[in-house]
């Protein structure tokens, strides 16, 4: 008994030992399937048996492996390996072959695919070490289909991307035909000059052409392309047309008619950097792409561009193309707003390149009519201009082109007030005609002053007249902080502005509140830290037109219009009182300017001084916020910066003409 049971404990020692030397093939093959899956390509050559790599060079395992899984954007690679069982690896062993059966799942720019293979592998014995097991390689591992030969062709299918149209289907953004120039090496020859030449018409620099002429893929036959410009560039089509070795080809390229009209509004597309691609997906973007720089063409990004599409086959000598997955573009969608080319132009036309921007909407409905920041750039300069000195000029443009102003927000100034008065009105602080005594043109205690006096009490009708600073501050701070900020919020000040495109939120302060009186006599009128956006204001003063409700403004015309973003902010009899009070601004007070028009206009002028703390004085932006007083179905809120002791016409002035123009 005591024999057998020691000859038992050997024999499980002996079993144990021989195990702990015995090496797994799922282990070898689970490390292939983990490096492919994290994309680690390099590691697989030592997975290799000495067969495989006497067949295959790195070149043709690893490397092309890499370049193959990149060149169809392959992603979220899955393999899974049937397990084997201990009867099957112990047959292996006696064997020196393992197979295991397994199936690769992938996403690539055609689609899933997924196949089932198996890999077999071969046993290494080793007498010092543990033994091994090596990967019969072969191209199959790839495709099933590659196994005895063949070659991967992969055909894209690209979207056509999505145009941007106005509310009345006029083009903002467009694919249009433009003229690809290039050289033809062979014919181009060595001349400096000519290259100098081309640079010159083309606003690129020599060594990026040579750049271009040494890429691996050029020969001397092949046309090289270069850059896109318009069509409508005749002059310099010509003289590029004049140079031997030079030619072109149409091409679509993205083209937007408005141009600077509309540049902030709709942006531009850029070339795709590496930083891009880092976070881009890369079934859908590589380097050669475009992508939306800012306005509505990158807002709007992923609808317009639409989705790829591709056909991956593999092609053999001899034989019928396999296809393996295949998938049909997606065009990009249309993007339609409610913007009217017609109105913007009229705006934009108005500023006549001083420095401002401006809100239209309908106050009925929502709609916006334009958006416009001046001065502007041309988009079309930025992807087809032949300067080469176009970003210089303008980032060194004082006026700063490339801002976008009507995203952004100011001191309101006295356009402010009617707000301040619907505030006052609602909370019980102002009742509409009665007045209180003023005197003089300065509220010391808060450092407040008027430009005029008044002829006895002043009433809210009066202050609107006049545009009284000191009759609003001293309202607000009878009302106290808590209340005009409880106001401001009633307006959307302060809070997130609900609009479909980024525009700056309105802020009542630094910090929000208004526990300091000075800042809060101050804010009543305009100043202090408040600051709103033109397309805000433009909402806020439709509260008059719609019996005390505030519109929600829209973009988009597949937005739902006539909808209220704040009700019941005052009583209809206090919007007609306010109504009232606006349409004599212009014909008793301090927007006369506006009786230029032959219809009824009605608003508010205001002027924003702008002056760091200490300043006695600043320069000033010009406001007003207005509208037909009779049709009611425009509202314009527009800004003119740096209007103190320029020869620059003032807000109410260009609010005038544009209205004027618009109605004609």
């Amino acid at each position: 008994m005591w024999k057998k049971s020691l000859w038992l404990i050997l024999f499980i020692a002996l079993l144990a030992g021989c195990s702990e030397e015995q090496a797994d093939p799922m282990n070898t093959f689970n490390q292939y399937a983990e490096s492919v899956e994290e994309g680690d390509y390099e590691s697989l050559y030592n997975l290799f048996s000495q067969e495989t790599k006497d067949t295959y060079g790195e070149d043709d395992s690893f490397i092309r492996l890499e370049k193959l899984y990149a060149d169809i954007s392959a992603s979220d690679i899955e393999i899974n390996a049937q397990e084997l069982e201990e009867r099957e690896i112990a047959n292996a062993y006696d064997d020196g072959i393992a197979t295991i059966p397994f199936t690769v799942k992938m996403n690539t720019a055609a689609g899933e695919i997924s196949f089932d293979y198996q890999a077999e592998l071969t046993l290494v014995e080793k007498e010092d070490e543990e033994d091994s097991w090596l990967i019969n390689w072969d191209p199959g591992f790839i495709f099933p289909e590659l196994a005895d030969g063949g070659e991967i062709n992969i055909s894209p299918d690209d979207p056509v991307r999505g145009e941007i149209l106005d509310k009345n289907q006029i083009p903002l953004a467009i694919n249009d035909t433009v003229y690809e120039f290039g050289v033809i090496p062979s014919e181009l020859g060595d001349s400096e000059a000519k290259r100098e030449e081309i640079a010159r018409l083309l606003g690129m620099s020599v060594d990026s052409i040579n750049s271009n002429l040494e890429a691996a893929w050029v020969k001397d036959d092949l046309f090289v392309p270069l850059k896109s410009i318009l069509p409508d560039n005749s002059d310099t089509v010509q003289q590029l047309n004049a140079i031997e070795g030079v030619s072109y080809q149409e091409t679509t390229g993205r083209v937007y008619p408005e141009g600077e009209i509309a540049a902030h509004l709709v942006g531009y597309l850029r070339s795709v950097n590496a930083e891009d691609l880092e976070e881009l997906d890369s079934t859908e973007y590589s380097s050669s792409d475009k992508i939306g720089a800012r306005g509505l063409e990158s807002l709007f990004e992923e609808e317009l561009r639409g989705k790829k599409g591709a056909t991956i086959q593999i092609v053999k000598d001899g034989a019928d193309n396999i296809t393996l997955a295949e998938k049909e573009a997606e065009d990009g969608q249309n993007i339609t707003v409610t913007i009217d080319i017609n109105v913007q132009d009229k705006v934009f036309q108005g500023f006549d390149e001083e420095p401002g921007n401006a809100a239209v909407i309908d106050p009925k409905t929502g709609e916006t009519l334009a958006l416009v920041s001046s001065p502007s750039f041309d988009p079309n300069d930025i992807l087809y201009g032949t300067s080469s000195d176009y970003w210089s000029e303008m980032e060194e443009n004082e006026l700063q082109p490339m801002q976008n102003r009507f995203s952004s927000t100011f001191a309101p100034g006295s356009v402010i007030k009617p707000l301040t008065g619907a505030i006052g009105l609602k909370n019980g602080t102002i009742v509409y005609d009665e007045g209180i005594e003023i005197e003089g043109l300065k509220w010391e205690d808060y450092n407040v002053t008027r430009v005029s006096t008044s002829n006895g009490p002043v009433d809210l009708d009066d202050a609107l007249i006049r545009s009284d600073n000191i009759y609003f501050a001293m309202k607000a701070v009878e009302m106290g902080g808590d209340a005009f900020v409880d106001g401001l919020h009633e307006f959307g000040v302060g809070e997130e502005f609900p609009y479909t495109y980024p525009v700056s939120d309105s802020t009542i302060s630094n910090s929000g509140d208004l526990d300091d009186t000075h800042l809060l006599a101050h804010t009543s009128y305009g100043q202090g830290e408040i600051e709103m956006s033109a397309l805000h204001l433009a909402t806020a003063y439709s509260t008059f037109l719609n019996k005390g409700d505030m519109i929600q403004p829209t973009l988009l015309t597949e937005e739902e219009t006539g909808q209220f973003w704040k009700e019941g902010l005052i009583t209809e009899e206090q919007a007609d009182e306010i109504q009232d009070s606006l349409r004599k601004v212009i014909t008793e007070g301090t927007g006369k300017a506006a009786k230029e028009a032959d219809f009824p206009i009605s608003g508010k002028t205001g002027t924003a001084e702008l002056k760091l703390t200490g300043e006695d004085s600043g320069d000033e932006n010009s406001w007003f916020v207005g509208y037909p007083t009779d049709d009611q179905d425009l509202m314009i809120a527009i800004m003119v910066e740096g209007t103190k002791n320029h020869d620059r016409s003032s807000g109410v002035e260009k609010a005038t003409e544009i209205l004027i123009d618009i109605k004609d």
